[in-house]
């Protein structure tokens, strides 16, 4: 169990470093990203930030009178939506011109990421809003976010391959890489839902009724 624990690190570790460059430049997309989200939601007017304060205010109050949380539609909803996003990337990762679309999402998965840590600490305060992020986002996005990178470096590194060798075998066998290398990532985004819906979200429970 240990060796193979060895083996799957450095074969993880080995695709990073052989793919250094592209996890770099859709890193970099995804912090574009997050900046993005943090500036929007300290430009936003005070209406809009009433809004989003009630909305979340509301969010809390019923996660503290829910007694039991209906996790199964939870996971159903959770996802339902990383399915959807991983399969965008995927597809638009397959075809030469789609990149920019893959590129797109990251920013978008970014920006999303950004707003939230930026609306819970702006609502909740610091320490709060901080405590709230660490608990219902990052915990699952450990895996959430490498995987989504992961899908887009793949797709990245597809549209190189393309480029360099537009044989159709080599498209072929570039396409079926590609897509089994997705399937891994889907299956980390699946745990990730896992984590959010049966871990993160029960711990929230406990902890929220302090806020």
């Amino acid at each position: 169990m240990k060796e193979k624990g060895l083996k799957i690190r450095e074969t993880i570790k080995q695709h990073i470093l052989n793919n250094k460059k592209e996890y770099i430049i859709v890193t970099l997309l995804f912090i574009i990203g997050i900046f993005l989200g943090v500036f929007f939601v300290n430009n936003l007017g005070n209406e809009p930030k009433t809004e989003v304060q009630e909305y979340l205010n509301n969010f809390i109050d019923k996660m503290k009178q829910t007694q039991n949380i209906d996790n199964i539609n939870l996971l159903k909803t959770s996802i339902t939506q990383n399915l959807l996003f991983a399969c965008i990337i995927w597809f638009f990762g397959t075809t030469v011109i789609g990149i920019p679309v893959v590129f797109g999402m990251v920013i978008y998965r970014g920006f999303c990421f950004g707003y939230t840590i930026s609306v819970c600490v702006t609502v909740m305060g610091l320490s709060k809003g901080l405590i709230f992020v660490l608990i219902n986002l990052l915990l699952p996005s450990l895996l959430l976010i490498p995987a989504i990178l992961g899908i887009a470096v793949s797709g990245f590194k597809l549209y190189k391959s393309i480029v360099k060798d537009n044989r159709k075998e080599n498209i072929k066998l570039e396409i079926v890489r590609h897509t089994i290398f997705s399937v891994v990532m889907l299956l980390i985004m699946v745990i990730a839902s896992l984590v959010e819906v049966f871990i993160a979200t029960n711990i929230l429970k406990g902890v929220i009724k302090y806020f």
